[in-house]
């Protein structure tokens, strides 16, 4: 947990919810939301512990639906800022970890520059937590020595693309595609061309932690028409890479359902 700026003012503490079952925030992620004046929050958050704020924390829902309504990031910023300098301790709520592909960086310097007291309360993310629920580690002996965490919210022939996808096809890593319903097939498809193995086991698990998991198992080139099929919205996680393989040897000893508070 990092603490910085100007504690004369408000205060922002930047809080990583996990994958979204409320059970997998941190105990201070927790603690620090409890005793927030307003929560900055959007859907991909543990929403539902929500419902146990008292009445008189505002909520300020900056809900960011792929495709639909989104609050702009300067925006989110602005809002921060602003409530803080009300003296008031402001709890930006986000699933996962704020600090990979959470845009808390983003936050975080917004609140620096503008001398807001700011804290950063790291989350569980949901690259790594959501595979796991399913039977798929980041990494195993034999199988796995690294892994490669990627933004899929540009397709692979975006100029804003900065992925070397040979690269990738040839680093032997576990690949962890966060944000990339839309692009998954352009994804495949490039990873493919540029030499992946097509039978490379691969496994999409959407609503990870939540009651309406939903998981699906293929390889690296049909993962991609099983997602299409079975109409997967994000937020999804796709893993490919020989640990995915795993899911369906572990899946049995798992437990069915997280236990609930």
């Amino acid at each position: 947990m990092t603490t910085t700026g100007d504690a004369d003012t408000g205060q922002v503490i930047l809080v990583g919810g996990g994958p979204g079952d409320p059970g997998l925030m941190t105990v201070a992620g927790r603690e620090a939301l409890f005793a927030a004046d307003v929560v900055v929050t959007d859907r991909l958050g543990p929403v539902a512990v929500l419902d146990e704020l008292g009445p008189g924390v505002e909520i300020i829902d900056v809900g960011k639906v792929p495709f639909g309504r989104a609050t702009p990031q300067e925006e989110i910023n602005r809002i921060l800022v602003e409530q803080a300098r009300r003296k008031r301790t402001v709890v930006r709520l986000k699933g996962g970890d704020s600090f990979l592909f959470g845009r808390g960086g983003e936050e975080y310097l917004a609140c620096t520059v503008a001398g807001v007291a700011v804290t950063v309360i790291p989350g569980v993310t949901s690259a790594f937590s959501v595979p796991a629920l399913v039977g798929v580690p980041a990494t195993h002996r034999g199988l796995a020595q690294g892994v490669s965490v990627i933004s899929g919210h540009v397709p692979p022939d975006s100029p804003h693309s900065t992925l070397d996808y040979g690269a990738l096809a040839r680093s032997g890593t576990t690949l962890v595609l966060l944000m990339a319903v839309t692009n998954l097939p352009a994804i495949t498809d490039e990873l493919l061309a540029q030499g992946l193995p097509g039978d490379t086991p691969a496994v999409t698990v959407a609503d990870g932690s939540l009651p309406t998991q939903l998981v699906l198992h293929g390889t690296a080139a049909t993962i991609a028409g099983a997602c299409a099929e079975a109409g997967v919205e994000p937020p999804a996680i796709t893993v490919i890479g020989a640990v995915a393989g795993l899911a369906e040897h572990f899946s049995g000893h798992l437990a069915r359902q997280l236990p609930r508070r």
